[in-house]
């Protein structure tokens, strides 16, 4: 009996190996790796293209909403006092 199944389990390994080489083999799996090697590059491509104009869309909503002039300012290099008023009324104070 044992000697049945294992002539058995021989012949569908063979038959499973011949059905392999005929539908490609590994010359087949070399062109499925590179179809999805090229996708996944064309996808990061594609990416940072759209991070890219992203980050554009996001500065122009920036300048819109804060101002073309505070954009060009140079960064403040002074501390300039500000008048504050609460309860008890103005008072100076230096902005940090």
């Amino acid at each position: 009996m044992e000697v049945l199944a294992l002539i058995i389990s021989i012949i569908a390994l063979i038959i499973a190996i011949s059905a392999y080489f005929k539908v490609g083999g590994r010359a087949d799996l070399r062109k499925q790796t590179e179809a999805l090697t090229n996708i996944g590059e064309t996808i990061v491509k594609a990416t940072d293209s759209l991070r890219d104009k992203t980050a554009d869309v996001l500065d122009r909503m920036e300048a819109a909403v804060r101002g073309v002039d505070e954009k060009k300012e140079a960064p403040k290099a002074e501390k300039k006092k500000e008048t504050v008023t609460g309860k008890r009324g103005p008072k100076t104070a230096k902005k940090q």
